[in-house]
């Protein structure tokens, strides 16, 4: 049975990836379809960028949120006098650093996706008056969904498990910032909680499992929805 500290990690940990995929969703749809669709002379250096929070230790990427977004950061501050918004050791700032950790895996399903989509289809429709934005939202945008739903199952599995750029930029506090793997971490550190901890673990696992199985169906089920479109 689990404990009411251990549902509120729960609660949180869904919480939080839930928002990070929020937030990155339409950013991460409109850099995928730049890098897919356009040559220019710093795309290296920007998929690299895109690529970075995969390579860079989490507590680095933490750090740097600290920097950026904290009260004195150059953005933070910015946020904390325009809007009084204040982003480390929240919940919401757990949904920010989780989000940039799971960024490039949403950009990089989607990127695919589009790539293999064919642009004669979208040249003939714009040969026929569609402008560019109903070609993106008719056909571009459906052919591109099953890599669109696989990226953000993926992402929000990532978010879910994120703890390194989470501790570091949102601390790991009871109730607000204490999302699963923190809550495992502080349960390892507790002498007598193993029993506590394992469930955590089983339960950790059995989510991310769970979302990639979530994953692998909606894309059939979107693919199996474009053959018959197709078909017909």
């Amino acid at each position: 049975m689990l404990s009411a500290a251990e549902w509120d990690a729960i609660r949180i940990s869904l919480q939080v990836a839930g928002s990070a995929v929020l937030w990155i969703l339409i950013p991460g749809i409109a850099l995928a379809w730049l890098m897919a669709r356009r040559d220019f002379p710093s795309k290296s250096v920007l998929d690299g960028l895109l690529h970075l929070p995969l390579v860079l230790p989490p507590v680095v990427v933490g750090y740097l949120l600290l920097i950026a977004l904290g009260r004195r950061g150059f953005i933070g501050q910015w946020l904390d006098q325009t809007f009084s918004i204040q982003l480390p050791f929240t919940w919401q700032g757990a949904a920010v650093a989780a989000g940039v950790m799971a960024f490039p895996l949403l950009v990089r399903s989607v990127r695919l996706s589009l790539e293999a989509v064919d642009t004669q289809l979208e040249a003939a429709a714009s040969t026929l008056g569609a402008s560019r934005w109903r070609v993106f939202r008719t056909i571009t945008l459906p052919l591109t969904l099953p890599g669109l739903l696989t990226g953000a199952v993926l992402a929000f599995a990532r978010a879910l498990s994120e703890f390194g750029a989470t501790i570091t930029f949102a601390s790991n506090i009871p109730g607000e910032t204490r999302t699963l793997p923190l809550a495992l971490y502080t349960l390892i550190q507790t002498p007598g909680a193993e029993d506590a901890a394992a469930r955590l673990c089983v339960l950790s696992i059995a989510i991310a499992m769970a979302s990639l199985m979530i994953s692998e169906w909606l894309a059939r089920r979107a693919r199996q929805r474009l053959r018959g479109r197709d078909d017909g």
